[in-house]
């Protein structure tokens, strides 16, 4: 069994899966802004799953990750700062745990499900806020494993504005005082599709990726702006950038629980390859 553990700014989803990446249960709570009663909450709702033999873990924070340590950094609108959560969520699961970025974690377990057709996959989630993974061979790309994309600066209404400010959820909400899944006027959606193709076609020009999926909130309503959102990348369109298919999250909002469970179970199998290797080396 794995268990996956995504930390969010409001609240916390854990779940556990068997190895063939079957989600089997679940528990939920708000995350409390004390670092230390999230870790009392995460204690109360492991102990209530039915397993509790884990052979790895995959834990997804909202911010920046120092992978050597295993210690988070900063948590977005969390206030907790470095603090040793591989270390904290090893005792409390009993099992080896890898920590990654969530909206990296989301990127893996979506760019999986396309692997046999496009190896550069980018993930961009359009919730809240806007983040996003590059995958590359199946892999997080670790030359942009800490990108924070929805801070890129972008001329919007005559000044430079953060992307995610006027692209985002929240700036939906601020803008139209609806949630996507509300809209259904096709003017709101062209609005929304030139803010999201504004700094889509930056990232395309930059990575060059085979394809592009969309999560989160608003990417889960894709269906509904998806011609238009092409229509207003392929007017940046030219001989030197070529827009990519647009894809639909297969999970889009719960992609990242998913790639919890993706990356510790890679992270499982590379730790037994190399106890193997190692086995070999010293039978020789």
């Amino acid at each position: 069994m794995y268990a996956a553990v995504d930390i969010g700014g409001t609240k916390t989803l854990i779940a556990v899966f068997d190895a063939t990446g079957k989600l089997l249960e679940q528990q939920k709570f708000p995350t409390p802004k004390n670092y230390e009663e999230f870790l009392s909450e995460v204690s109360v709702s492991v102990a209530k799953l039915s397993t509790d033999d884990f052979q790895a873990a995959g834990v997804a924070i909202p911010g920046k990750v120092d992978r050597k340590h295993g210690r988070g950094l900063v948590f977005g609108n969390l206030p907790w700062e470095n603090v040793p959560i591989q270390a904290d969520m090893e005792r409390i699961l009993k099992c080896p745990v890898v920590v990654e970025n969530d909206a990296n974690l989301a990127g893996l377990s979506e760019a999986l499900y396309v692997k046999h057709e496009y190896n550069k996959v980018l993930y961009v989630t359009v919730s809240t806020g806007i983040g996003g993974g590059y995958i590359t061979d199946g892999m997080i790309n670790p030359t942009f494993e800490d990108a924070e994309i929805g801070q890129i600066l972008l001329e919007h209404e005559g000044k430079l504005q953060r992307w995610e400010d006027f692209a985002s959820g929240r700036a939906i909400v601020a803008k139209f005082g609806k949630k996507a899944f509300e809209i259904e006027d096709p003017q709101d959606w062209y609005i929304i599709s030139r803010n999201i193709a504004i700094g889509l076609i930056d990232l395309i020009a930059t990575l060059t990726p085979e394809a592009i999926v969309l999560g989160g909130g608003v990417g889960g309503n894709l269906p509904k702006f998806k011609n238009r959102l092409v229509e207003q990348l392929k007017i940046y369109e030219n001989p030197m950038i070529t827009v990519p298919p647009i894809l639909e999250a297969k999970h889009p909002e719960e992609a990242v629980i998913y790639g919890c469970y993706e990356l510790a179970k890679i992270q499982h199998h590379k730790r037994h390859e190399q106890a193997r290797a190692h086995h070999a080396d010293l039978t020789r």
